[in-house]
């Protein structure tokens, strides 16, 4: 199913009829609108303009699209912050307010914002919660983006000391957590506790570690609220949030998920792209430029499904150039057609683009739509009505022949585990400036899906048995519980360097790493050295001749008499260790050697695999199996002896889809 984005209130009335019927044409099946709409639905307390949305929801029905309805409270309006000033949040890193004037001006330790937000939540919800064109719900909008999950505001503090008499008791306990008696930092009362900012130099990392579960239960604490309210005045109506990239929430995104019906994704692979690998080699990056990494927006689509309990929507797919990247190139032509199939093939059940029109106004006017500012058409909207015609073939493949890719199951028997306290400790502790836990995980999945394997996300409380391959490229706390979790199951279990090193308070382990993962395995980290990513060391894998590299991140083990040496370095100097079913990683490495590593365990274990080339990737779900050619050359591949062709063929053009039935 396809969708759009639309903001009526950008447009004169006189055309959303002339919208809605074009949006119809196109294959558009819902319009998600209202998300930054606070200011024209409430311009003072109290004093509400409703009958403009009612006339948009109205056309829009009138032209047999389904409605997404938005709360406003990603952007507060003026008459709210001179109200309340309270509201605005405080720069953790400079300490000044962050004004009003561009949108998430708002601070979660508000009382405030939070009330006034569950307020116009609340409005909106008894409006329109029973309406028959309304189908569902998006909470907030990209909650926590442009670094607002964290506030250094005099709310913030006051609820961090509350949250920390919550959580540990009496002052004397958080002292010894957080081993405070180191530099003199011991409190006397929990009023005395500051927020770890702005300190003359790195402040406790336990410090730093609460700090950042407190900001994000307050993320969770507001969202879930929101999710009540609408839930109690729409119960027949979906809800649902738009998640940027986990990695940018700095929040617990299962946590926050929880509540939703299924959590919905906003992919842009060009801006992405652009952030992450800004400091890659010119002829690495320019290569993918314009259609972004074969494996960046599966990552996050992955992710999506992993914290969704279905099926994930994109609730934003870029359909041309964006503005808010450091640099922002057209997508190659054909991109916008593979994203969306991308997107459905790694699980989506819609993918709505954003946005219908190129708005010629304010801070997103360099940001492309499917229609221009003079509403021609864009170059997208030809893709995306390929989109709508091929979704038809694929009609007779699905249980109830509407196209509706959600009755397609998704089965992967590879797992990745994944918390956001990974990144805390590894953003907290950084030890060398070239590990990036971020990084690190994607060159992990990477390096899987070069290989044709299918990947799941999963929490640490995520059972474990459907899998025959799960990995935790970098997981510095286990609970007892998750190492009793992996006891139960069969599977080959890999943990990469720094796992199992940290407690729960972020000090070190007692027994050294990897800690209580050495009930699994009999392995101890005497220590750990971070050097720069160009002085590597060579790193060989048993029974393979190839020369590979241990860099940025080498740790010293120990490993016991039972256990067997999978990989060692120049020096001899066991790297990869295995026993029965465990495998620890006690180095960073080259994706070369990662794909190595993983097809050698893939095989151990009987997966199959399909490794295409560095530009293609293929994806099952159901009975179809999708290929996608990233590359700009025509590109050969040997289908399947049990499948046909529904969409493409075996030569696949450049920038090209191919999805083939299995029998």
């Amino acid at each position: 199913m396809l969708g759009v984005c639309y903001y009526p209130e950008h447009w004169p009335e006189t055309i959303w009829a002339d919208d809605a019927r074009e949006m119809a044409e196109l294959g558009l099946k819902y319009v998600r609108i209202g998300e930054f709409a606070w200011s024209r639905l409430e311009s003072s307390p109290g004093v509400f303009q409703f009958d403009w949305l009612d006339r948009a929801i109205e056309t829009l029905a009138g032209a047999g699209l389904k409605v997404i309805m938005c709360t406003p409270t990603a952007t507060p309006p003026k008459w709210l912050i001179d109200l309340y000033p309270d509201i605005l949040p405080v720069d953790i890193k400079t300490g000044t307010v962050r004004g009003f004037g561009s949108r998430r001006h708002c601070d979660f330790s508000s009382e405030n914002y939070h009330r006034e937000s569950m307020r116009i939540s609340e409005v909106l919800a008894k409006r329109y919660g029973q309406h028959p064109a309304i189908c569902g719900w998006q909470t907030d909008n990209e909650i926590a983006c442009h670094d607002t999950a964290h506030s250094g505001s005099h709310n913030a503090k006051m609820a961090f000391q509350r949250w920390c008499e919550a959580r540990y008791g009496d002052v004397d306990t958080l002292n010894s957590a957080w081993g405070n008696v180191f530099w003199s930092m011991e409190y006397q009362t929990f009023g005395q506790i500051e927020l770890p900012i702005l300190a003359v130099t790195e402040t406790s990392p336990a410090h730093q570690l609460a700090y950042r579960r407190f900001s994000s239960d307050m993320v969770v604490k507001f969202h879930d609220e929101m999710v009540d309210i609408i839930r109690a005045h729409a119960p027949n109506q979906f809800v649902t949030h738009n998640f940027i990239p986990m990695h940018d929430t700095q929040t617990d995104n299962f946590a926050l998920s929880k509540k939703l019906d299924f959590v919905s994704y906003d992919n842009y692979p060009l801006g992405r792209t652009d952030l992450f690998f800004a400091d890659a080699p010119t002829a690495q990056f320019k290569k993918y430029m314009r259609t972004g990494h074969p494996d960046f927006s599966s990552y996050a689509f992955d992710q999506s499904r992993g914290i969704s309990k279905r099926g994930f929507w994109v609730m934003e797919q870029q359909p041309g150039p964006v503005n808010w990247a450091r640099h922002n190139p057209r997508p190659e032509a054909g991109m916008v057609r593979l994203w969306s199939w991308q997107a459905f093939a790694h699980g989506a059940e819609a993918v709505c683009y954003f946005r219908w029109r190129q708005v010629p106004f304010a801070q997103e006017q360099m940001h492309a739509g499917i229609k221009r500012t003079d509403n021609s058409r864009a170059a997208a909207h030809k893709e995306v009505a390929q989109v709508r015609d091929e979704l038809k073939l694929l009609a007779p493949f699905t249980d109830h022949f509407s196209g509706d890719l959600a009755t397609l199951p998704l089965q992967a028997k590879v797992a990745i585990v994944m918390t956001t306290e990974n990144q805390w400790v590894t953003e907290i502790e950084r030890q060398g400036d070239s590990f990036n836990q971020h990084q690190v995980e994607f060159s992990w999945y990477s390096a899987l899906r070069q290989l044709g394997l299918a990947v799941d996300f999963v929490s640490p409380e995520h059972d474990l048995t459907p899998y025959q391959l799960v990995i935790a490229p970098c997981m510095p706390i286990v609970s007892q519980d998750f190492v009793d979790r992996c006891k139960a199951t069969s599977a080959t279990l890999v943990f990469g360097p720094r796992s199992g090193a940290k407690t729960a308070e972020l000090s070190a382990v007692p027994n050294l790493g990897p800690g209580l993962l050495q009930q699994l395995i009999d392995v101890k980290v005497l220590s750990t050295e971070t050097i720069r990513p160009d002085c590597y060391a060579e790193l060989q894998l048993d029974g393979d001749q190839t020369s590979y590299q241990s860099s940025r991140w080498r740790e010293e083990l120990a490993p016991g008499a039972n256990v067997l040496i999978l990989a060692r370095d120049e020096f001899k100097q066991p790297a990869v260790v295995q026993q029965g079913n465990v495998v620890y990683v006690g180095t960073l490495s080259c994706e070369e050697f990662l794909i190595a590593l993983f097809r050698q365990l893939a095989e151990s274990v009987g997966l199959p695999m399909w490794q295409l080339g560095s530009d293609l990737r293929t994806m099952q779900r159901g009975q179809l199996q999708f290929v996608f050619n990233y590359g700009a050359t025509m590109q050969q591949f040997t289908a399947p002896e049990n499948a046909e062709f529904v969409i493409g063929s075996s030569n696949l053009q450049p920038y090209d889809v191919a999805v083939l039935r299995l029998s």
